[in-house]
């Protein structure tokens, strides 16, 4: 009899072999979009995101914060491709040690972990220009974040680079991308649908083709751009109304998965304001509401770390730059410590895990040390050592003189000045000092609008003109990226109402790269007046993480064993800089400072914890004079009403379009019945209904500002952040007013009021009135 057993056996295999087929056609690794939920390898999945950023931690250091985002729980990274980090000049790309991506990647997936890539091209991250290149700007008539010509081919070649580095890490082909974002936030730049969808193309060309590519925007603005081919997503920070986060996207795709692709933890700190924190127990809270409903998550930021060098960023209006420390108050520190915020997250996440899944313990931290007192007794100053010189007969900025950060020296000769006179810069960008015949006159400060100094008469011509001014951060947000440096515009002598241009000027290039401030005499000579680079050594046995103080110091930048360690600036609120051991060398290191101003001491040691809340700004944190107080007496309103209570934007029209530069809002009553009146933003619209820019606006009154608790002045009504908010104190009963100028008349047709994100709308105003007057207010 024939034996049947092995044709049976085999044709049982392939049977199984079949219906497993069936079951799961392919065998690769797939993310997909499903119904109501991400499918990953075809089961659901809830996206636990940690946001980081790899050149804000030293590459030596990659491997413990994964490892510590991962031990909260998380499953999955976010992170930016800084555009401007990889492709410093034209055509020069560089993903090598701190810049080498791919092998981030490849790191997070050593610890399971899967990876969002958001390569941009724009980023917004507090980071230099939002991560455009500076090069950019050399083209005089450039329209960034456009469909200008030259603006898309460069895009187009960055994101083939970026394909090359990862695109081969996509999920499916055996690596942990499981999505990529297209472009940032871009309903806050503005209404471009065939700009995204170009992006879109342009990340499918560099080959991100097998994973879900999505937009991420604000719930009150993400439908201006939306793909119908993209999944959309929404960012928005702690303490939100998530019901009313997702209200909207839920009606008009009920069946697609959620995601908040940017939960803010935390807050990035400005030079000159308090520093920021956000209530870790909201945050939890929030955290929570969303995994109770599968709703998806991204924690920007779980690691802030820190933005070494030149690479902090601005915000416009009013300008304002950007601090070294990227700490953010979130639940990894800058030195990459648990926080008390981590511990509550590890506590909630740890209820969310998958049946098989258990919390990896917590990766120990670096060492810490402290460094004695080190004493700077050689000083190479920066006049006398300035580099080749170049001419040109206008100013321009540093730019078009192919510089793209540091600080650049305009010097030219002053005719003869028969008594004081004022000299106007128009635009200075952003920090300047003016000496005359090596003798300072006087510092301005883009940050207060500053741009005339008063000169001395001089009784002969040929005085010397220096004119040294530091690019601190380019703009990260909104129209402002279009931020060249220097001196824009021209420099101008009024006497007498006669104003004259001057020209003929002799530049010098200072860039801030390692390699230029290393190669200066430096000599023994005793404390400096002047701009002036120092230069120590110092001996050490041991290395650890450490935090450099800076405190007896002005304003300058910190080089140590050739690694840029970032800006500081005695206004503070940081007072010392991140110094991470493994920069550090057992035995003889070197340090470099350039100081614009002077120290005080120059010394420095080396702490064991940050100063990060040291605020020496000297200027008002409010925008009301002692004792002032506006008159609406005589005063006819444009509008008056009530506003509903609700989250989101309300209009309100004025009824005939009036002509305006000084606009007012008055919030005459509280839903609440509190004295409290919030606004997180305020729109003034022009013809047709459209925004005005509001680049030249200024805050002239607001009649209450809550600065103890927080950063809740009136200037927050128009740096489009919505999770920043005008606040008035708790103490001070209504009416509430702000007074805004607008920088110029305009037609007005109404405004846009948006109140507190929270539940209950926090501080929302109910009755108002507004104003729009061509004269200013009376006091």
């Amino acid at each position: 009899m024939k034996d049947l057993r092995m044709p049976l056996f085999a044709i049982f295999i392939f049977c199984i072999a079949v219906c497993s087929s069936a079951q799961n056609p392919s065998s690769k690794p797939t993310f997909e979009v499903g119904k109501k939920t991400f499918l990953l390898n075809g089961q659901p999945f809830v996206i636990k995101a940690a946001e980081i950023h790899y050149p804000r931690i030293p590459d030596a250091y990659w491997e413990q914060r994964i490892e510590m985002c991962k031990s909260l729980g998380m499953n999955t990274l976010c992170l930016y491709v800084f555009w401007n980090l990889h492709e410093e000049r034209p055509d020069e790309f560089d993903f090598s040690g701190n810049k080498d991506i791919a092998r981030f990647c490849r790191l997070a997936q050593k610890h399971g972990m899967y990876v969002i890539v958001r390569p941009g091209p724009y980023v917004c991250a507090e980071w230099e220009m939002g991560g455009l290149p500076w090069w950019l700007l050399k083209k005089k008539d450039i329209q960034l974040r456009t469909l200008d010509t030259y603006y898309m081919e460069r895009v187009r070649k960055f994101m083939k680079e970026v394909g090359k580095q990862l695109a081969a890490l996509q999920i499916t082909r055996g690596g942990n991308i499981i999505m990529v974002q297209v472009e940032n936030e871009y309903g806050s730049y503005g209404t471009n649908k065939p700009y995204v969808t170009a992006i879109r193309d342009i990340v499918r060309e560099s080959g991100f083709t097998e994973v879900p590519l999505f937009q991420c925007d604000w719930s009150s603005n993400f439908l201006n751009n939306a793909l119908d081919d993209l999944l959309w997503t929404v960012n928005f920070g702690t303490g939100a109304n998530i019901e009313d986060q997702f209200k909207k996207l839920k009606e008009l795709r009920p069946d697609i998965p959620l995601m908040c692709s940017e939960f803010w933890s935390g807050w990035f700190d400005h030079w000159g304001r308090k520093h920021e924190t956000r209530d870790g127990a909201t945050m939890v809270a929030g955290l929570k509401d969303m995994l109770d409903q599968n709703i998806s998550f991204s924690l920007y930021m779980a690691h802030g770390g820190t933005t070494f060098g030149h690479w902090g960023g601005a915000n416009n209006p009013a300008y304002s730059a950007m601090c070294s420390s990227y700490d953010y108050d979130a639940p990894i520190s800058e030195a990459g410590w648990t926080t008390e915020k981590f511990w509550s997250l590890r506590e909630l996440l740890s209820h969310y895990l998958a049946p098989d899944e258990k919390l990896s313990d917590v990766p120990p931290a670096y060492p810490v040390i402290e460094i004695p007192e080190i004493k700077f007794e050689k000083a190479a100053p920066l006049f006398d050592n300035l580099p080749a010189s170049k001419k040109s007969v206008d100013i321009q900025p540093m730019e078009l003189f192919d510089q793209g950060w540091g600080s650049i020296l305009y010097r030219t000769t002053l005719p003869k000045v028969k008594a004081e006179t004022i000299l106007t810069i128009t635009e200075l960008h952003d920090w300047a000092q003016v000496f005359v015949d090596g003798k300072l006159i006087g510092r301005l400060d883009r940050r207060h609008g500053e741009n005339k100094v008063v000169l001395p008469a001089l009784k002969t011509a040929g005085a010397r003109l220096d004119i040294l001014v530091e690019a601190m951060g380019r703009v990260n947000f909104d129209k402002s990226i279009h931020d060249r440096k220097g001196i824009t515009e021209k420099v101008e002598l009024l006497s007498g109402g006669n104003a004259v241009s001057l020209k003929n000027w002799t530049v010098f290039n200072l860039p801030d790269d390692y390699k230029f401030v290393q190669d200066k005499k430096y000599t023994a000579k005793g404390k400096q007046t002047m701009p002036a680079y120092y230069r120590a050594t110092f001996n050490l046995r041991e290395t650890g993480d450490v935090f450099l103080d800076m405190q007896t110091w002005g304003k300058g930048l910190v080089w140590v064993n050739g690694h840029a360690m970032g800006r500081f600036w005695e206004i503070g609120p940081q007072q010392t800089l991140y110094m991470p051991g493994c920069w550090l060398k057992k035995g003889e290191n070197e340090i470099i400072v350039l100081d614009l101003k002077r120290p005080q001491q120059a010394v420095i040691k080396g702490l064991k914890k940050p100063i990060l809340d040291m605020l020496r700004e000297k200027a008002p944190e409010t925008h009301r004079k002692e004792g002032q107080k506006l008159n609406l007496q005589n005063e006819t309103s444009a509008v008056q009403g009530s506003f509903a209570l609700q989250n989101g934007w309300q209009e309100v029209k004025f009824g005939k379009e009036t002509k305006g530069r000084y606009f007012c809002i008055e919030g005459l009553s509280a839903h609440d019945g509190s004295n409290v009146a919030a606004i997180a933003e305020l729109l003034v619209l022009g013809i047709n209904g459209q925004p005005l820019p509001h680049e030249g606006w200024k805050i002239l009154y607001a009649d209450s500002e809550e600065t103890r608790s927080g950063n809740h002045t009136a200037d927050k009504i128009y740096d489009l952040q919505e999770s920043t908010f005008w606040s008035t104190v708790d103490n001070t009963s209504y009416p509430h007013q702000i007074v805004i100028d607008l920088g110029k008349e305009s037609i007005v047709s109404g405004f846009r009021y948006l109140p507190r994100a929270e539940k209950e709308c926090p501080g929302m105003i109910k009755d108002y009135k507004a104003y729009m007057k061509t004269e200013a207010f009376s006091y």
